[in-house]
């Protein structure tokens, strides 16, 4: 299984957040560190040829929220879920992937 991990990254930080770019490259971080250590034992789960594509991004708290984008098999989201829990994670339930504010 091809495990990747995307961090979603506002284009255009917000102005008078000082930490936005800090923040952004700890999230980058954090995609980097889950996709090959964390999740680095699901490349041997079977089917070998399926994806997993999981999104990391903040939520208003800055929380570190995470959520699988594609079809994979309930071993495998479960697994994915076990793993960010230990990390403290939280699940994404929104509908939208990311909501950019128009100016």
């Amino acid at each position: 299984m091809t495990v990747t991990v995307v961090p979603i990254i506002e284009p255009d930080p917000r102005p008078g957040v000082p930490l936005a770019k800090v923040m952004q490259e700890r999230l980058r971080r954090i995609a980097q560190d889950l996709q090959e250590v964390h999740l680095r034992h699901m490349e041997s789960v079977e089917p070998l040829f399926d994806d997993l594509v999981v999104y990391v991004s903040y939520n208003s708290k800055y929380a570190v929220r995470w959520r699988i984008v594609n079809d994979v098999p309930a071993a495998a989201e479960t697994m994915t879920a076990e793993v960010c829990a230990k990390l403290g994670y939280i699940k994404w339930k929104t509908a939208t992937i990311n909501l950019f504010h128009s100016r």
